[in-house]
């Protein structure tokens, strides 16, 4: 139960004066609905204002505040022309106050001819004039702040107004008892809990947000470490298999030793009673399914069931076709349900389920639903790992008498910063090497202006028998961005290479988008064309051409996981990345980096350095999982300090029955890293 000393933070915006639900609504549209939503949302920047007595004792790119007379009033010879009013300050120097948009009543109404106003704006050069752009009135408003933070905002509420209600929010914020280790928080000098928020919101708050941003790490890291030890005190069966399908699997392929390193970590923890939560983390192509089948196998030779969580339906069929070839002719009855399965199928195959028929069972979202019955569940398996959060992991523990072991798996190598920051609570393997014999996807990078050459490229690859992908970022056109479309794309290769073309997007339902990469698999269709759908849990051997378009507006990890769908036959593969005329130093970095290697963890390292963790594990991407107070530098600096202090709080200070511990229950809840120990605990 949350303490109460946190509910007026937890409490509606609406419970605030003045927030009805009409400024409701803007806010929602900012993610704060609730009062600590509002303390944690920091100034983008500062506004420094300087009051002069007249023009030429500004500099140019100042924020000042003047007294100025309004000459006359100056309208474009068009509607989307913008409001000139000319004023002059005490000196008679002129500036030009410019409004644009529909503000120009407005304006007008504010800056009458023949008066006097005070007004406060940027200082700009416009040719030989001076002008400041969308000035803001404060004549009569003697309290104008000369230093302002700036909030990020959206239509429908003014920074003034967001600034009046972080102040509002702040009065309800308490003091906290200390849950920071002393000789940490003596080390960095930083203040308390209470102090460091209102400082977080003034110009020289930088050590006031450094000690927030360790306090969402701790609580991220005291989460992690509790679930690791309520896990550890839970009971699972061993899994003791007798190699009568892993000695018979015949796999294609020679083991590396990455590979067979990794299966004898997993297996060591099978034999526990402890439940294993072990993170297999491989770059693509590297071999995690035949390590994960192998796991699988352990399991249902100790007559233990297991199942295999896939984030999207795609992936769950591809994992099918690709476990039953593995498999081959061994007794072991693998199946799939997914959210489309209806009717007579979906019973047949929870029957079976329940009943022990099914050896293995792949899957959605669908494997979490209440009706979703396991005769002996003991081994869960979820792949691309990222895409879900702490308690999504642990859901599964509710299907078995007891916890079943649990191995995750992602394609998307990790920097080592960010491993321990997302995946605290578990063991990691790591696959650090390709199968061999596996050629490098060579990888080139041509402006778009070569699109022509391009076309003609990929018409005589088809030719040759070969299959393409055309990667675009947008599925229909947008009159907002000039990014490539799906959907356009499509029509244009189609008028030149006819239907041999396909389309796959995301909006598209489950069985058109299954339809479509039947036909491409079976070599129906030359080229897919799609959106980032196909970055995970595609594969086609015989397709060794990709192109990417728009390539600079991609990430470096998702530019390296779609590299990832070709080379994955015996054919030498080529990615094409498509870039606009002009780049970034970020983009042109990114694309002579994906020139230069093919090694993902290198990527993964350089993707964090050029992006952020924001981006790289936000909570809009990765479940529940994501930091809104820390970036990516903090991460790396304090989350080795985080990790550690919260490990003496648990060995040393008497973990949470402990005085600190009392307090460190108020971090976990106030950055809502609860929920992972309650999920844990009530399954």
């Amino acid at each position: 139960m949350r303490p109460d000393i946190l509910n007026p933070l937890f409490a509606e915006l609406t419970s605030l004066k003045g927030i009805g639900a009409g400024l409701a609504k803007p806010l929602a549209r900012l993610k704060l609905e609730r009062v600590k939503d509002l303390l944690f949302h920091f100034p983008s920047y500062f506004v420094h204002r300087r009051a002069v007595d007249g023009l030429d004792d500004a500099q140019i790119g100042e924020t000042i505040i003047l007294s100025v007379d309004v000459l006359d009033h100056r309208s474009g010879g068009s509607a989307r022309s913008p409001l000139r009013i000319h004023a002059v300050d005490a000196r008679g120097d002129v500036v030009s106050l410019v409004f644009f948009g529909r503000n120009s009543g407005w304006a007008k109404k504010q800056l009458p001819v023949g008066e006097a106003r005070r007004i406060t704006g940027k200082l700009e050069a416009y040719g030989q004039e001076r002008q400041i752009i969308h000035p803001e009135v404060v004549d009569g408003d003697h309290s104008v702040p000369m230093v302002e933070p700036v909030y990020p905002l959206a239509d429908g509420i003014s920074n003034r107004r967001i600034g009046d209600l972080v102040r509002h929010a702040m009065e309800r914020a308490p003091a906290f008892p200390e849950w920071i280790e002393p000789s940490v928080k003596a080390k960095f000098d930083w203040p308390g809990w209470q102090e460091a928020l209102i400082a977080a919101h003034q110009p020289d708050g930088a050590a006031g947000q450094a000690r927030l941003a360790y306090d969402e790490l701790f609580s991220n890291q005291l989460a992690y470490l509790l679930v690791r030890a309520a896990s550890d005190k839970r009971r699972t069966f061993p899994i003791h298999g007798d190699g009568r399908l892993v000695d018979a699997l015949t796999l294609p392929f020679a083991l590396t030793g990455a590979q067979a390193r990794s299966i004898n970590e997993i297996e060591g923890d099978l034999q526990q009673e402890r439940p294993m939560l072990r993170l297999l983390q491989g770059d693509v192509g590297s071999g995690k399914t035949a390590v994960a089948l192998m796991a699988m196998l352990r399991a249902v030779e100790s007559g233990r069931q297991a199942a295999l969580l896939a984030p999207t339906e795609i992936l769950a069929r591809q994992h099918l076709a690709s476990l039953r070839e593995l498999a081959g002719s061994l007794p072991v009855q693998i199946e799939i349900l997914t959210g489309r399965d209806k009717g007579r199928v979906r019973e047949s195959t929870l029957m079976a389920l329940a009943d022990g028929s099914i050896d293995i069972l792949i899957g959605t979202h669908a494997i979490f639903q209440e009706a979703v019955r396991y005769k002996a569940l003991g081994l869960i398996v979820i792949d691309e790992q990222h895409r879900f959060g702490v308690s999504q992991r642990l859901l599964l523990a509710n299907k078995a008498e007891r916890p079943p072991h649990l191995l995750a798996m992602t394609a998307t190598p990790i920097p080592r910063t960010l491993t321990l920051a997302l995946y605290g609570e578990m063991d990691v393997s790591v696959l650090d090497e390709l199968p061999p014999g596996r050629t490098p996807v060579e990888t080139v990078v041509i402006s778009d202006e070569k699109l022509p050459d391009i076309v003609a490229g990929i018409g005589r690859h088809i030719q040759a028998g070969g299959q393409a992908y055309w990667v675009c970022p947008l599925v229909e056109e947008n009159d907002a961005s000039d990014l490539a479309a799906a959907e356009e794309r499509a029509a244009m290769l189609t008028l030149r290479f006819g239907n041999r073309v396909g389309l796959v997007h995301g909006r598209m339902k489950g069985p058109e988008k299954d339809a479509v990469m039947e036909r491409f698999s079976s070599g129906e269709l030359s080229l897919l064309v799609a959106t980032t759908v196909i970055e995970v849990g595609v594969n086609v051997p015989n397709a060794s051409l990709m192109i990417v378009e728009g390539a600079d507006r991609f990430g470096l990890a998702q530019l390296h996981q779609l590299r990832g769908r070709v080379g994955r036959g015996s054919a030498k593969s080529t990615c094409v990345l498509l870039r606009g005329g002009s780049l970034s130093e970020t983009s042109r970095a990114r694309l002579a980096l994906m020139r230069e290697t093919n090694d993902g963890f290198r990527i993964a390292e350089e993707d964090l350095r050029l992006r952020g963790a924001g981006e790289l594990m936000g909570t809009r991407q990765s479940g529940e999982e994501g930091f809104s107070v820390a970036n990516e530098e903090q991460v790396r600096e304090l989350i080795g300090y985080a990790r550690d202090d919260a490990r003496m709080l648990i060995e040393r200070d008497g973990g949470l029955e402990g005085p600190r511990g009392e307090a460190a229950r108020i971090a976990l809840y106030l950055f809502e890293r609860d929920s992972a120990v309650r999920t844990l605990r009530s399954g």
